[in-house]
């Protein structure tokens, strides 16, 4: 009894260590010290865990030496120790008494340390492998009893938890890490203000997450279309970056005829090569010359367009391998990188076209010298290039007259020809020009005047006429750059403002908002910042177009425009996001009044095209310095409290609080664990009867979709089936669900339950996939399940997106024999006259309608309209939500008898359906 008690007093210890301590090695201490003092006849206890190369090395023991060498200096070879290779296969126990009579321990260890007997157990949780831990003696067997065995598994099993906990402590590290890394990258290139800084940036941030210091980028040519030529390479790669050009170059290498190149232009993503000589589509000749052992390329993709590529290269191992994590992080890196290079590379053409004109000039001015000293010894030729030439140039005497002109020139300011010869020079400079200039000299940006006194941006240089050293005047020569200063204007409006909306753009934000913190800084006042996400967008887009979308994007600029409070600026973030800075706060109270002025704003339906549709906004509020010291912050802490908002029904605002961001890391773990769930069979289905109330029997059941995590438990399909309809994995689990929905339906059938029909709910992506009508054709005929046992439950809202295609998608699968139900009917946003249009079978009464059926006379009005309208229609009509009994004899006297609910049973286990529901029958 008190060896009980004291190892359950081990096992206690043991797991507060786990509860709070995070220091693994220091709770595998305790295991082994608490096996050790469990099992005295043993004189070795070991624990090794896995490294990268496959084999086990020893981590904690005692004793700390065996033979002279310390624990970790100890490596299990499962090439040798097949015991532990048989262990790690089966993940089970294996004790061997006798290690004479068993060969398949590592025959050196049981000679070197002279083992009679051995325990070797894995530390795994979940069918997931962390360790192996050894039991041995130096020579006395160590008769251990089954008791025993078990008592050393269950110290093994704390092992194994402790291991998982330390294991998930590092996955949520690094995932905050990857985060901040995006945001450190985000920042960095913010301030970047040539694209070397931000290729260089791009470098770093790339091999660091994938160790490698091989990475070249190849950019589109800002002159030549489509031309992709090697850019830069890192200042840490093996070559130097002259070499790299010149040996692509000797090559020849063409982008435009490389299929490496073509294949990530093309697909716009990722590719890894891990032995490129194994491969047909690298260039062999290259990559021997360079010594590429294996490839991966990033395409760098901007609003659409590819403007490059990264090259990442090893060179010294055989085959490259990059974890898909790393891909990922990688290609965000790229996106990040292309988004700030893309402006870039527009301002580097504009800067080109620029130098190209401005030489030009400079050009045109050398030869106009040449031919001025030349005017009195060739008159007529000084004649025929005063009218040919197509910037202006007009001469000025010494009594500051104008004494001869080219056309150019009398075009470009207006005047008639001959009108400019004897006027004043100062009527086209207006005090602008310096006389007695001694040597030529030029001026740019300056402003000439035009005989209508309107005003021109011009470059003129002015020479002085010299015979030997007597001056005789001035020659000026000018071009108007009235186009090119528009042109530079519009490149600053496009780097600054929305091109739909005209709002200022995020980089203009971030310059107005970080002046605003200055300024509170100094007069001691508050900033607010409000993000604005609309709600009911992507409805809009898909339901009437991206043009409609673009309207009423517009329309919402104008409106929050004409409603914010005098200083403030709105910008657009990008989609359908919005922000608005409000300077120079002093309470709340002022927030809340802008806040008021925005919602008020929404009230009115917006016209587009002449359809009026009603939008309304989810607001998220942070303060400065409340919630933040830096632009960033605030915008991202505003963006969380905007999804507060969006999750309370109702409310159109929510103020910052700390926990926002906490939920935000919640929800990309769950996110996470959600890609894990369906190959970790965490998924699980439910199955809700449905009830034929007339004679109180079963005729089939609804399929729902359940999740148990490992440690969080039930998850409710509210908080993850958002997560898989957002990230595409609703895809993968709703073909999941159908299929094992039609393998236990099948199994029903053949226990003798014939009449049962399984009803499988599909989400708006599962229908939009191309292949759907296959898929479910396939998944019948491999389940040899007859079609017309299958009801498939689509929502009102899903059916009314693409009419011509949903009609098309719904009469194949009745070709099938498939049966059609609509779900939650009553609660959409469409009218009753699909219903003639549709190949539907029945009507699902939502359970919002039957709850308050005895209490509430519209809900009870609703419902019998709903029924009578299937029965007039020859549909069959199913309530859902049933759990009175006076809401199923309500139900029965308007002639619905098929229910589902809890009055009858909740969502079960299959197991517990047969049981309850079938085999029951047959007692």
């Amino acid at each position: 009894m008190v060896k009980q008690q004291t190892r359950y007093s081990r096992l206690a210890n043991i797991t507060k260590l786990i509860n709070t301590k995070l220091e693994l090695r220091e709770v595998l201490e305790d295991v082994v010290t608490a096996i050790s003092e469990e099992i005295v006849q043993c004189d070795s206890v070991g624990i090794y865990l896995p490294q990268a190369d496959g084999k086990f090395r020893g981590y904690v023991g005692k004793p700390e030496i065996i033979n002279g060498m310390t624990l970790d200096m100890h490596v299990i070879e499962t090439e040798f120790d097949l015991l532990a290779k048989e262990v790690i296969e089966t993940q089970k126990t294996i004790y061997i008494p006798d290690t004479s009579k068993d060969d398949r321990p590592d025959p050196r260890a049981v000679e070197g340390f002279k083992i009679k007997s051995l325990l070797v157990l894995p530390i795994s949780y979940e069918n997931e492998l962390f360790g192996l831990v050894f039991l041995f003696d130096y020579g006395i067997p160590m008769n251990l009893t089954e008791e025993e065995i078990q008592t050393v598994e269950a110290y093994v099993n704390m092992a194994g938890v402790a291991i998982r906990n330390a294991s998930n402590l590092t996955r949520k590290e690094n995932l905050i890490a990857e985060k901040q890394l995006l945001l450190d990258l985000t920042r960095e290139l913010s301030m970047c203000s040539s694209m070397q800084q931000v290729i260089d940036k791009c470098f770093f941030y790339v091999g660091k997450v994938l160790k490698n210091p091989n990475i070249g980028v190849h950019l589109l040519d800002p002159l030549v279309e489509k031309a992709i030529k090697p850019a830069s390479l890192s200042r840490d790669s093996d070559w130097t970056e002259e070499d790299w050009k010149n040996t692509h170059n000797m090559l020849g290498i063409d982008s435009a005829n490389d299929p490496v190149f073509q294949e990530v232009i093309g697909t716009k993503k990722p590719l890894l090569i891990p032995k490129v000589l194994e491969d047909e589509r690298p260039n062999h000749d290259a990559c021997l010359k360079f010594g590429i052992k294996g490839m991966f390329m990033l395409p760098l993709v901007a609003m659409g367009e590819v403007l490059g590529a990264l090259a990442i290269v090893e060179l010294e191992e055989y085959e490259l391998t990059i974890p898909e994590s790393d891909i990922q992080l990688a290609q965000s890196i790229a996106d990040a990188t292309a988004s700030t290079l893309s402006n870039l590379l527009y301002m580097e053409k504009q800067e080109v076209i620029i130098e190209e004109r401005t030489s030009e000039i400079i050009d045109k001015h050398k030869e106009l010298e040449r031919v001025v000293t030349e005017l009195e010894q060739l008159s007529r030729e000084k004649e025929l290039i005063l009218n040919s030439a197509g910037d202006g140039l007009f001469g000025i005497g010494l009594d500051g007259k104008i004494t001869f002109c080219n056309p150019a020139s009398e075009s470009i300011l207006g005047y008639e020809t001959g009108e400019l010869i004897g006027k004043p020079y100062h009527i086209i400079f207006k005090g602008n020009k310096t006389q007695h200039q001694t040597s030529p000299y030029s001026e740019g940006d300056q402003k000439f005047f035009k005989k209508d006194n309107s005003s021109l941006c011009v470059e003129y240089v002015i020479s002085l006429i010299k015979e030997g050293d007597t001056v005789h005047g001035e020659v000026v020569t000018f071009k108007d750059i009235t186009e090119r200063k528009q042109m530079e204007e519009e490149i600053k409006y496009l780097a600054y403002y929305d091109s739909l909306t005209k709002l200022p753009n995020r980089v203009r934000l971030y310059e107005t908002l970080n002046q605003a913190l200055i300024d509170a800084q100094v007069s001691k006042q508050k900033v607010a910042v409000l993000f604005l996400d609309l709600d009911r967008f992507k409805l809009i887009n898909d339901s009437l177009g991206h043009s409609y979308g673009d309207l009423l994007l517009r329309d919402v600029a104008a409106r929050l425009s004409a409603s914010i409070p005098k200083g403030a600026i709105v910008s657009r973030q990008g989609g359908d996001e919005f922000t608005i800075v409000l300077p120079n706060i002093k309470s709340e109270q002022e927030v809340l009044k802008a806040v008021k002025q925005v919602t008020d704003s929404f009230f009115k339906p917006f016209s587009l095209k002449e359809n009026e549709v009603y939008v309304k906004t989810s607001i998220g509020i942070s303060l400065f310095p409340e919630d933040g010291d830096t632009a960033e912050d605030l915008i991202k802490n505003a963006d969380a409290a905007m999804y507060k908002s969006k999750e309370i029904s109702g409310t159109y605002f929510h103020f910052f609080e700390s926990e926002m961001t906490n939920r935000t890391l919640e929800s990309i773990k769950l996110e996470n664990a959600l890609y894990k769930a369906l190959d970790k069979d965490e998924l699980v289905i439910y199955y809700q009867p449905q009830i034929d109330s007339k004679n109180n029997t079963i005729i089939g059941a609804e399929a729902l979709l359940r999740w148990v995590h490992p440690t969080e438990g039930m998850i409710s399909p509210v908080d993850f089936i958002p997560i898989a309809e957002d990230t595409g994995l609703i895809v993968p689990i709703g073909k999941w669900v159908l299929v094992n929905a039609c393998k236990q339906l099948k199994e029903w059938h053949m226990q003798g339950y014939s009449f049962m029909s399984m009803s499988v709910n599909l989400s708006g992506r599962q229908f939009e996939e191309d292949n759907l009508v296959s898929m479910i054709k396939d998944i019948l005929a491999e389940s040899k399940l007859p079609p017309a046992c299958l009801h498939i439950e689509l929502t009102e809202n899903q059916i009314i997106k693409n009419t011509e295609i949903t009609i098309k998608k719904m009469k194949q699968l009745k070709d099938l024999g498939v049966n059609i139900a609509i779900d939650d009917f009553g609660t959409g946003y469409s009218s009753l006259g699909y219903l003639k249009n549709f190949p539907i079978d029945a009507l699902k009464i939502d359970r919002s309608f039957v709850q308050d059926l005895e209490k509430d006379v519209d809900d009870a009005a609703i419902t019998n309209t709903i029924i009578t309208l299937a029965q007039n229609l020859n549909l069959n009509v199913i309530a859902e939500g049933v759990e009175t009994k006076e809401q199923l004899e309500f139900l029965l006297s308007k002639g619905c008898s098929i229910m589902q609910g809890y009055y009858f049973s909740k969502p079960i286990e299959a197991q517990e359906l047969a049981k309850r529901y079938l085999y029951s029958k047959e007692q």
